[in-house]
């Protein structure tokens, strides 16, 4: 059994859980970012999920509850798969969820394969989530019983393959906040991380200019009818919802509509401007069959939205017509949508664009 150890007490408290278990465990830590390379102080760099000092962290764990610990060097994979398309999502007018494509591309992509190639039946990790089996053999995704930390949203392109080979321990438990204290780890008084692990100050703007500073980004602020009000340094530094910081004074408040990359534009417009009828997503991910027929499920549109009611449509090529049955706000391109059936995850795809 590999567990993905980050260091942090999720992952750790998930080893614990599994050794006292009876589990043949192995701890394995994905290196996958330099911390020079984000800017900001030291006390941001260290709070990583994927820093030297998490590296560090995990070791710790696993001298304690003494089990093999290995690490293994992602950072070029990282950046090419995950880092590089945050970036240009960005500046491409999309806002990106580097979380759930990490998730798809390193922890069960080639972390997975790196566990099956040690010899591992499973790779355990720190998700709340869980893995049930029915009698047809299929396995379904399903939401954490801890609802205040589910993260079955970052989830939705897990694969019955993948599925097989995965264990997700803390699924199962209401609440896990003593345990690390329960099995003396460590890191049992670490805090959580709520920042993009590869930018711990919270400062994405800083880190795309850094990344993409010899680019020309200013532009204008049009209305929905493409007037000019005002002029901008950047569509980077927006996304679809946003009311502060536009810099333009306007008898009534204004939002941002969307971002055309292409005009380096930002649209703007009234609140009521911001409800949609629904949305195309693209790389669709059906966790079990996909159906044949529209169908009446709930979905999210990020990870915080209230799930609401709404009917898709497959279409061909890995793509979904997704209609709300009430108008929804701040349909973003780039995030997630993701189907649930109570506390099943259906399947899910990125949005493209609203209807």
């Amino acid at each position: 059994m590999v567990v993905a150890m980050s260091g942090g007490v999720d992952s750790s408290v998930t080893a614990a859980l599994l050794k006292e278990k009876g589990y043949d465990v192995i701890g394995l830590t994905m290196q996958l970012w330099t911390a020079e390379e984000s800017g900001g102080g030291h006390e941001e760099r260290t709070r990583q999920c994927c820093s030297q000092a998490h590296v560090f962290d995990a070791g710790r764990v696993a001298d304690k509850l003494d089990i093999p610990f290995h690490v293994v060097n992602f950072e070029d994979e990282f950046r090419r798969l995950v880092v590089q398309e945050f970036v240009d999502e960005y500046f491409s007018g999309r806002t990106p969820n580097p979380c759930a494509r990490c998730n798809q591309r390193l922890k069960f992509g080639i972390l997975l394969d790196n566990a099956l190639a040690l010899g591992a039946d499973f790779l355990a990790t720190g998700h709340y989530a869980r893995i049930e089996r029915s009698g047809a053999g299929m396995y379904s995704l399903c939401k954490g019983h801890d609802t205040g930390k589910d993260q079955s949203y970052f989830l939705f392109t897990l694969t019955q393959g993948q599925l097989s080979k995965v264990l997700f321990p803390l699924g199962e438990l209401e609440k896990q906040a003593r345990l690390a204290a329960h099995y003396s780890l460590p890191v049992a008084e670490k805090s959580e991380s709520q920042d993009i692990c590869f930018v711990p100050d919270n400062n994405y703007i800083r880190f795309l200019e850094q990344e993409r500073g010899n680019m020309e980004m200013s532009g204008k602020i049009v209305d929905s009818t493409g007037r000019i009000v005002g002029n901008h340094t950047g569509i980077h530094k927006y996304t679809v919802g946003q009311r502060k910081g536009l810099g333009i004074a306007w008898p009534h408040p204004l939002y941002v509509l969307g971002l055309d990359a292409g005009r380096r534009e930002v649209i703007v417009g009234h609140r009521d401007e911001l409800y949609s009828e629904g949305l195309f997503a693209s790389e669709i991910n059906w966790v079990e069959e996909e159906p044949r027929e529209p169908v009446d499920v709930v979905c999210k549109i990020r990870y915080r939205h209230n799930p609401v009611s709404c009917r898709v449509l497959p279409l061909s090529g890995n793509r979904a017509e997704v209609r709300f049955t009430t108008r929804e706000k701040s349909v973003t391109p780039g995030q997630a949508v993701v189907f649930y059936d109570g506390d099943k995850v259906l399947g899910g795809g990125w949005i493209e664009h609203r209807l």
